[in-house]
């Protein structure tokens, strides 16, 4: 009788998986910790034989994501069991963002992965290209289950959140509260953007940036972080996670269990795909070769066989499976676990577009970066001018502005100063409050106060250039290298002060103090008729930044969003 084991390998850190920022984190990871070992090591095979009463034992090897490892666990029991070949069948329980990374690096000792979803083979091969590496041959295969995507809530919220049909639409214009783990560890959480993108506007691409925006003002961790938020929450919210990760927390039989709702707009199916991974070559291997080379044997072809026979076992094991809350590989099929419906979800059939969602990914890294920036506003005379709405031009910037400053996490550090002409003495800008981060309350109260007080403050030319000067200095003199730095300045008109400085000479000094390991890009934004754009544009090139202009100020907002979602392009972004 075959023996069966699970193990769990120490884990990566969750942000060590995006792309070549994530990968290049693993490695200093697997220096500094061996988290490629895996803990506890394997039993002596020669032992194992005796235990099992096998003289020549074949033993294989297969990694499987953390949320189907425990059901694979049984079949693997049952397979051994009821094989005729003396067989070990070992299930190393891994999240796929972590041997996605360890695979990339070239450090995976198994005969196959069972990732969440086959997106993964693809984040796999782009982490790989980015080390240097060379991609590991895989022969991805058929899935052996699929879950779909969900919003799970609390069931004494399950009624309220019910009032009306739950959709991604409803979660693109911010009317469901939404929670989304990290997508650069979630499956679950990237193949729900990509849901997202599907629904939102084609003729409209800052809806779905927009949306990604206040999803990334808290981003738990973990699905299980996500799922204790919701308990925190001060209205009724979603998690965005699938049928199987519902039925693993319900099945522990929490104080309160989750309900699965499913999106009435339709939904995407993560799949488990049988992934063969190239022979290894471990001390387990060698002594398996040396014993079937005595008998004649191809001991390759020997656990080709064997991981072939438990492939099949597996995905014809659906009675295991749908009792651990799984679909079958086509998306069809019944399960009876508490909070799932029973029979599969309608539209749960969209395609996971792998191409499409690492270039979600990609645009999420960059909308979630943290910053650290000084917003600078033109509080010129200027500023009192109506616009077509009747609406003066600093009534509609101090609505974008808590507007935008909703849509930042926490983390964001932000600071803010004013400027027209000799507001202070002879200087052109006067601080109002200091850069510091939005999630301490005080400072995020000081920071509202400071734009409820802009009205009062209006007054003067527009000391455009002294003040940008100034403001790219009081970054680089704080500079903080694990954030992005940078100045977001605000006006409606051109320099005018005819004390200061002019264009030439701001340009040349922002020359000299330009640093490439401390780059501080200043992101102008002018609206209304009267800005400078060309003197703007040249500002941002020296830079490194970005220039954006809003013929209306009713398009602030809007502007807002299209200068977070494109810091990695500038200063030629399209």
């Amino acid at each position: 009788m075959g023996r069966h084991s699970i193990k769990a390998p120490a884990r990566l850190p969750s942000r060590a998986l995006v792309l070549s920022i994530i990968a290049a984190v693993a490695v200093v990871g697997v220096v500094a910790s061996g988290v490629f070992l895996w803990v506890g090591g394997h039993l002596n095979p020669l032992f194992a034989a005796a235990e099992s009463g096998c003289a020549d034992e074949q033993r294989i090897v297969v990694i499987a994501d953390t949320s189907i490892a425990p059901a694979l666990t049984d079949i693997a029991e049952e397979f051994d069991a009821e094989s005729e070949a003396c067989v070990s069948t070992e299930i190393k329980s891994q999240d796929s963002a972590d041997t996605a990374a360890v695979l990339a690096s070239g450090g995976v000792d198994a005969d196959a992965w069972i990732p969440e979803s086959s997106v993964w083979t693809d984040r796999m091969a782009a982490t790989a290209a980015s080390l240097g590496q060379n991609t590991p041959e895989l022969e991805v295969g058929e899935p052996i289950a699929t879950s779909p995507v969900v919003f799970a809530a609390a069931a004494t919220n399950a009624a309220a959140i019910a009032s009306e049909p739950v959709t991604w639409t409803r979660v693109l214009g911010g009317a469901l509260p939404t929670i989304l783990p990290n997508p650069e560890a979630s499956s679950a959480s990237l193949a729900g953007l990509l849901a997202l993108r599907g629904h939102s506007s084609p003729d409209d691409p800052r809806q779905f940036a927009g949306a990604m925006i206040e999803l990334g003002k808290s981003i738990p961790a973990s699905t299980s972080a996500a799922f204790g938020a919701l308990g925190a929450s001060a209205q009724p919210s979603v998690v965005i996670t699938t049928e199987a990760q519902v039925a693993a927390y319900n099945l522990d039989e929490p104080a309160e269990t989750l309900v699965a709702a499913y999106p009435a707009d339709g939904t995407v199916l993560l799949d488990y795909p049988f992934v063969r991974l190239p022979v290894r070559a471990d001390a387990d291997a060698e002594g398996e070769q040396a014993s079937d080379e005595a008998e004649g044997a191809d001991p390759a072809q020997t656990r080709a066989d064997l991981l072939a026979a438990f492939e099949e076992a597996a995905r014809a094991s659906t009675e295991r499976l749908a009792a651990a809350g799984f679909r079958g590989a086509d998306g069809t099929g019944t399960v009876e676990v508490p909070g799932l419906a029973t029979n599969a979800p309608a539209g749960a059939a969209a395609e996971l577009d792998s191409a499409a969602q690492l270039e979600i990914l990609r645009a999420w890294a960059v909308l979630t970066l943290r910053s650290r920036m000084l917003a600078v506003v033109d509080v010129s005379g200027s500023m009192e001018e109506p616009s077509e709405s009747g609406l003066r031009r600093i009534d509609i910037f101090q609505q974008a502005a808590v507007g935008a400053m909703q849509k930042f996490s926490g983390e964001v550090e932000l600071g803010m100063w004013v400027f027209s002409t000799a507001r202070n003495g002879d200087l052109d800008y006067e601080e109002l409050v200091p850069i510091a981060p939005l999630a301490d309350q005080t400072h995020t109260q000081h920071l509202v106060g400071a734009i409820q007080s802009l009205p009062d403050r209006l007054g003067g030319a527009t000391g455009l250039y002294d003040t940008t000067l100034a403001a790219v200095q009081r970054v680089r003199e704080t500079y903080d290298p694990d954030m992005v730095n940078s100045v977001l300045l605000i006006t409606d008109g051109r320099n005018e002060d005819e004390n200061g400085i002019d264009l030439e000479t701001l340009l040349a000094e922002l020359a000299k103090m330009d640093d490439p390991a401390k780059p501080v890009p200043v992101i102008m934004i002018g609206f209304g008729p009267d800005t400078d754009l060309d003197a703007m544009q040249r500002i941002a090139h020296a830079t490194k930044g970005g220039a954006y202009s809003a013929s209306k100020p009713e398009d602030l907002g809007n502007v807002l969003v299209d200068a977070l979602s494109q810091r990695t392009c500038r200063p030629n972004c399209g």
